[in-house]
């Protein structure tokens, strides 16, 4: 695997971890798409460093358990704006 691509999916990781953020918020900040990011964490960093993988799934189990509340939420804000 290419060293920028290894370095990229350590740093998305990093910060998934530290701020638990989703996949989406993740693929705006490091500007890749949302597949990217996804493929980075489910499938690249489970051959660089397990531990951070398990870590990951945890953090994306629970937001893909969250998903459907997120969206609710934010459909609710968008009609009490407008």
């Amino acid at each position: 695997m290419k060293e920028d691509i290894t370095k990229r999916v350590m740093l998305e990781a990093e910060y998934i971890i530290s701020t638990h953020s989703t996949l989406r918020q993740t693929a705006h900040l490091f500007g890749v798409s949302k597949s990217t990011v996804h493929v980075d964490m489910s499938e690249r960093l489970k051959k660089i460093n397990s531990k951070k993988y398990q870590k990951i799934e945890k953090i994306l189990n629970i937001n893909f358990s969250e998903k459907h509340l997120r969206g609710g939420q934010a459909t609710k804000e968008k009609y009490l704006a407008g």
